[in-house]
């Protein structure tokens, strides 16, 4: 945080954009308040990579807003050697147009393999949703897939849109999904569930959907889901506060018992009403996993007495 403002990310952009012979660059700018013109002048240096394989930018609190990252996206779209990319754009004013210029120029890196973008607490909404889900789904060669939506306004629609695009990865080998407070219910979770079982190579699944209203029968869907992910080793699953309620743990549990490979088990589970019931089906499900080397399973501000504690020893 250092207030270089747009004339200093002028200078930035010129002066990178000599060093043509780079293969990676990591920029971190958060909270320099540079502004739309600011994304155009980095755009504009970064186009001018033409070995670039790795390219990160942190750009946190930058109020690029929809002209400044269409700007940016157009120039990292010219790096047609780049095979990771690492974009941050936390908190910078983007909407569903500016979500359009993102999935537009993200579409044409289409040698990307890894991507990581962070876009929480912007207003991109289920059309933004549907705009990146169409344009990741062209980087067709990816492995590796880090999407952070958290409180975007996305719903139901939105997310069924986003993983319509994700389904399309035949390659996919780890997947981390950020949905945290996008007012996703149980519809929402049944779309995310049919498009994630369709990556059929997936070793690694992250899915945040902490503070959504997915109640017991979406914790159903996703049990039904990840019973299909049959090569996964490793499981992380946030559902914090979406009252599941026994039933939702037991349908977790039936789920979570079919992946017969998993070596790494996360599961925060606080605050979702699950009693003493709950907890046993859940257990009894994750006991038939019997490859799990680590396990991690958070029962905070349930409805857990001290018979289900035991249960849980």
């Amino acid at each position: 945080m250092n207030n270089i403002g747009e004339n200093g990310a002028k200078y930035l952009g010129e002066g990178i954009s000599k060093c043509v012979t780079l293969t990676s660059l990591n920029l971190d700018l958060r909270g320099n308040s540079f502004g739309e013109n600011g994304g155009k002048y980095l755009g504009e240096g970064i186009s001018k990579f033409f070995t670039l394989t790795s390219l990160k930018l942190n750009l946190y609190r930058n109020s690029i807003g929809d002209n400044g990252a269409k700007y940016l996206v157009e120039g990292i779209s010219k790096c047609v050697t780049l095979t990771s990319l690492d974009l941050n754009l936390w908190e910078n004013n983007i909407d569903e147009k500016c979500a359009k210029y993102l999935g537009e120029g993200i579409s044409k890196c289409v040698t990307l393999t890894s991507l990581n973008l962070d876009l929480r607490g912007n207003s991109t909404g289920e059309n933004g949703a549907k705009y990146l889900g169409e344009g990741i789904s062209k980087c067709v060669t990816l492995t590796s897939l880090n999407l952070d939506l958290y409180r975007n306004s996305i719903g139901d629609n939105g997310a069924k849109y986003l993983v319509e695009g994700i389904s399309k990865f035949v390659t996919l080998n780890s997947l981390n999904l950020t949905l945290s407070m996008n007012n996703i219910g149980e519809i929402g979770v049944k779309y995310l569930e049919e498009g994630i079982t369709k990556c059929v190579t997936l070793t690694s699944l992250n899915l945040t959907l902490s503070v959504n209203n997915i109640g017991e029968n979406g914790a159903k869907y996703l049990g039904e889901g990840i019973s299909k992910c049959v090569t996964l080793t490793s499981l992380n699953l946030d559902l914090w506060e979406n009252n599941i309620g026994d039933n939702g743990a037991k349908y977790l549990g039936e789920g979570i018992s079919k992946c017969v490979t998993l070596f790494s088990l996360n599961l925060n589970l606080w605050g979702n009403n699950i009693g003493d019931i709950g907890a046993k089906y859940l257990v009894e499900g994750i006991l038939k996993c019997v490859t799990l080397t680590s396990l991690n399973v958070d029962f905070l501000d349930n409805s857990i007495d001290d018979n289900g504690k035991i249960i849980l020893k």
